[in-house]
């Protein structure tokens, strides 16, 4: 059975952080019991609202309230703030790590290709051949020299050309479905 002193004692203790990291302290919203009531809110709020009441206490004349506002506002900033630079710190250092991967990736991706480029030999940068002038380098072939003319005999004798025939004009075709038309003498 516990006490009802461990049990306040947990009650109090439930709004402080509890070692590094501490979460999302910049939107948590806490509870603060400060002299004039609880105050809700996240942290920017609270400080909102314990910087007005400052604000009030001294305009009243109220110097021991104006500062006890000051103070718990002053709390809620010094938590922002070491929220705030824990953020900023774990984004450089993701950004740090990220700069560090995308190097080891570019760095496998370059050797990679370097090894593809020497295990291929026809992916690999060929050695600019310099060829003498009018030599092409090229081999002769058959199919490359160029063809013998047929040799040519005089002693055939050539067919004369027909001579054109003369255009008859056409008879008409009969219509499949009727008798043919007469032809025009």
């Amino acid at each position: 059975m516990k006490s009802s002193r461990s049990r306040s004692r947990s009650k109090n203790n439930r709004n402080r952080n509890s070692g590094g990291g501490g979460g999302n302290v910049v939107n948590r919203v806490f509870d603060s019991s400060g002299p004039e009531g609880k105050v809700r809110g996240t942290p920017q709020q609270i400080i909102d609202k314990y910087n007005q009441l400052a604000r009030d206490a001294q305009l009243s004349g109220d110097r021991v309230a104006t500062e006890n506002f000051q103070q718990h506002a002053e709390h809620y900033l010094r938590m922002l703030a070491e929220a705030q630079r824990e953020i900023e710190a774990r984004r450089e250092e993701q950004e740090r790590q990220n700069r560090e991967r995308q190097a080891e990736r570019d760095r496998e991706r370059s050797s990679r290709q370097e090894q593809e480029a020497s295990a291929d030999p026809a992916q690999a940068p060929q050695p600019d051949i310099v060829e003498p002038a009018g030599e092409t380098g090229l081999v002769e072939t058959p199919e490359s020299q160029p063809k013998p003319k047929p040799k040519s005999t005089r002693s055939r004798s050539r067919k004369p050309k027909a001579e054109p025939v003369a255009e008859q004009p056409e008879a008409p075709q009969p219509d499949a479905d009727g008798p043919a038309p007469e032809a025009a003498e």
